[in-house]
């Protein structure tokens, strides 16, 4: 088997460090507060980024909501697939955002100031929502499947196996 170049790790390497997030969403400082922080105290006026899935959005007179599943952010500041989540937490901007593009499921991240937070239901269940004056609302890209390539080879045994799977996503 053929080893790559070492010039060749060296520059994946350095493009992988260039990661960084949209212009709109490193406007810094932020504050180090999570969610689960923003419902147990009183946080007013921090300002924090955010993000996580979309599940539900609801244009209003002035101003678009969203609620959002958090989920711990990336070096681009873009949502980690993961399970892991601090709560829900509501993003209210200024203006209208379409709910059939800011869809459930979609991906954001959301840079504003922390509210009071706002009870809501989670079906029969009262849950405290921190609520954030978002600045910026930034929807990611929907992620898209990488195409799985399989290599077979003769074994020993006369049958094929793969040598690896396929990989669902980027």
């Amino acid at each position: 088997m053929k080893r790559a170049p070492a010039w060749l790790l060296l520059v994946a390497c350095a493009l992988g460090a260039c990661a960084k997030p949209p212009p709109m969403l490193s406007g810094g400082p932020f504050s180090e507060v999570s969610v689960l922080d923003a419902q147990a105290r009183d946080l007013t006026g921090q300002r924090v980024r955010w993000g996580g899935s979309i599940v539900a959005t609801t244009p209003e007179k002035d101003e678009t909501c969203f609620e959002i599943v958090s989920r711990p952010l990336d070096r681009e500041a873009r949502p980690r697939r993961t399970d892991e989540s601090d709560g829900r937490f509501l993003a209210c901007a200024q203006g209208f955002f379409d709910p059939a593009v800011y869809a459930a499921g979609r991906e954001a991240t959301v840079v504003g100031t922390l509210e009071t937070t706002t009870v809501g239901k989670i079906g029969e269940y009262d849950y405290r929502y921190p609520r954030v004056a978002a600045e910026h609302v930034f929807l990611w890209p929907k992620r898209e499947p990488v195409e799985a390539y399989y290599v077979y080879g003769p074994w020993p045994d006369g049958f094929w196996y793969p040598l690896w799977g396929p990989w669902p996503y980027r």
